[in-house]
């Protein structure tokens, strides 16, 4: 009622704010009284929320145009608080004059006029709300048609997303690149060329002990090559899907893990990748740096999309801006979904990814 009552009033300065912009020759006060009508029914109505840029990103014209369609809307919203505030008011004056033993406009307080003047109040109480719930679905649908984004400023807004979201893609995959170069090199090439020097060594003395050292790091070094192979794409994502897949990973994790929920059917192999890596993820970094004792991972599916969660315990402080969560949520941005992160210092830590169905 409030946010409908500031509209009455403010359907009424709209004429005056436009001549006074035509007259100083000047669109600010015109384009400053839209944002404040697009905050008030924001705030007050359940409207779309004003842009970033705002009111840099209104333009005069439409703004002038949202302000003269204003006018007749603002005016119903009076007229039908009006409407509200007059029945309240006669209703409390008549009732307070019966229960005072005095007669309301001629008529004597009986069960029949009290019966039917309650009928009728309360369907002119319906009808008067009925109104005020119009009144403010049109506030809010005329703020959308002429103070939100265009077919065209939408279509530029996607176009600088998309390219985001691509260049945090080959970022992504660059650095993904270069953990895997640091893999080999530090790791599987360094137990190959132990490997040769010990056969190098057995085939000169012909040592039996050599050979068997030899067979170890062979061993070691083809564990090693699995290891890398299963953090560039897990096999069992394929051959088991989601579920099962993050199943397997928990095995593997040191602290215990608790899987709740499941998926109705199975999405787009791309969404299925990223929601497996963003649980594997916040796997890794509880186990590794928040000291966790306890996991929690959820998995629902709707019409809409896919999400993931997954809850630790341990002692918070998450860095969004690291390399491994900021290439996450770059890579699930591609897809249009959401990464959101809590982690506050002292836990829990909270992660979220939502994917669409694909």
């Amino acid at each position: 009622m409030a946010g409908l009552a500031l509209g009455s009033v403010s359907a009424c300065a709209g004429p005056a704010v436009i001549a006074a912009g035509v007259l100083v020759r000047s669109a600010g006060p015109v384009v400053r009284l839209a944002a404040l009508e697009q905050l008030r029914v924001a705030v007050l109505l359940g409207g779309p929320a004003a842009a970033p840029g705002c009111p840099d990103d209104i333009e005069p014209r439409r703004a002038a145009a949202y302000l003269w369609c204003r006018v007749p809307v603002g005016l119903l919203g009076g007229g039908a608080l009006f409407l509200l505030v007059a029945g309240a008011w006669t209703a409390a004056s008549g009732l307070s004059r019966w229960l005072g033993g005095q007669e309301a406009d001629g008529m004597e307080p009986t069960w029949p006029v009290a019966g039917y003047l309650l009928a009728v109040g309360l369907l002119l109480l319906f009808l008067d709300l009925a109104g005020l719930a119009a009144v403010a679905q049109l506030e809010r649908r005329l703020v959308h048609r002429f103070l939100g984004p265009d077919e065209l400023a939408r279509m530029r807004r996607r176009i600088d997303e998309l390219a985001a979201t691509r260049s945090g893609i080959v970022e992504a995959v660059d650095a993904e690149r270069r953990r895997i170069e640091r893999d080999l090199h530090d790791g599987l090439q360094q137990r190959l060329v132990v490997v040769a020097m010990l056969l190098g060594r057995a085939r000169r003395r012909n040592s039996d002990e050599l050979y068997r050292q030899a067979q170890t790091e062979a061993e070691r070094a083809l564990e090693e090559l699995r290891e890398v192979a299963w953090r560039v794409y897990p096999a069992s994502l394929d051959e088991l899907g989601l579920r099962e897949a993050l199943a397997v990973d928990a095995e593997r994790s040191p602290v215990p893990v608790r899987f709740s929920g499941d998926l109705t059917r199975r999405p787009a192999p791309a969404v299925e990748t990223a929601a497996y890596f963003a649980v594997r993820e916040a796997l890794t970094n509880a186990a590794k740096h928040a000291a966790a004792s306890r996991i929690e991972v959820t998995i629902d599916q709707d019409t809409d999309g896919v999400r993931v969660s997954v809850r630790d315990d341990g002692r918070g402080g998450a860095d969004p801006a690291g390399p491994g969560l900021s290439g996450l949520a770059r890579r699930i941005a591609a897809l249009d979904g959401r990464l959101s992160i809590e982690s506050p210092p002292g836990g829990p830590t909270h992660v979220v990814a939502e994917l669409p169905c694909g």
